[in-house]
């Protein structure tokens, strides 16, 4: 498939960083999208709402449907869903970027944050996938796509934030068993990671600045993702992509354009090998 144009895609944690990314890269391909996030209004520490995000997919030629969503409350997800579909007319495209990070060692990990981390990660990965399936089954091209890492059972990845570790691996464990499961409805369950750390709210908040400094920009996730959903659901599924290696494969090889600061060397995200 060459575009997503008119294809919808619902989008959780869609307000800021890579969710908003993937909302404009569709947008640009004249994609319906429906951007999910808690920040209906402006936060003053942290850039973006909803309704930034669709005035933002509307200029660059796609249509957006803004829907404030908690994704830790069930019945919401069933109403958003529900809206989305009512507007356009059917879902093509589930993307669970929405996450909460915890970097905290066992003994400094509140039962407040194992919550959250579960709920935001985990839980809210199962539950809008299973509440988008009944349409993605009856879609032409049907992807779910999950911002989370390969599965890797080396302690060295839960050591340092057990609880962190668990809950992202939780929603890779989700996209495995569901594309076996629903192979063949022909939907493609995949997982996409970054190579290196990226420019987000999540990485200049919990990290030094020279990190940030040496990271790259949302827009590299975005355009893998991009990549990846225009793939055949039916050949393209139960993968865990790196999104340096899936634009590899599309033929760039200069990434420089997406980096912070142009010539520095990238830093290495969570859950990865070092190369």
């Amino acid at each position: 498939m060459d575009t997503l144009r008119e294809k919808t895609i619902f989008i959780t944690g869609a307000s800021r960083g890579i969710g908003r990314e993937i909302a404009l890269r569709c947008a640009r391909d004249g994609a319906n999208v429906v951007i999910i996030g808690k920040t209906a209004e402006a936060h003053p520490k942290l850039y973006g709402t909803i309704h930034s995000v669709a005035e933002e997919v509307q200029q660059a030629g796609g249509q957006a449907l803004a829907l404030q969503l908690d994704v830790r409350d069930e019945s919401a997800i069933a109403v958003a869903v529900e809206q989305a579909v009512a507007h356009f007319g059917g879902i093509d495209v589930l993307v669970n970027n929405a996450s909460a990070i915890g970097l905290t060692p066992t003994l400094r990990t509140s039962a407040k944050r194992l919550d959250l981390l579960w709920q935001v990660n985990m839980r809210a990965t199962f539950l809008v996938s299973q509440a988008c399936i009944p349409h993605l089954k009856i879609a032409a091209n049907p992807h779910i796509l999950t911002l989370s890492p390969p599965l890797n059972m080396d302690a060295q990845w839960f050591a340092p934030h057990v609880a962190y570790t668990i809950s992202k691996y939780g929603m890779s464990m989700c996209m495995l068993g569901m594309a076996q499961e629903f192979k063949m409805d022909g939907i493609a369950c995949n997982c996409l990671w970054p190579r290196t750390t990226i420019a987000t709210a999540a990485i200049e908040n919990n990290f030094p600045e020279a990190i940030l400094r040496a990271s790259r920009k949302p827009a590299i996730v975005a355009d893998a993702a991009h990549a990846i959903l225009r793939r055949d659901s039916r050949t393209c599924s139960g993968n865990f992509f790196i999104d340096e290696a899936v634009l590899r494969s599309e033929g760039v090889s200069d990434f420089d354009a997406y980096a912070v600061e142009p010539g520095t060397q990238p830093y290495e995200d969570l859950f990865l090998p070092h190369t």
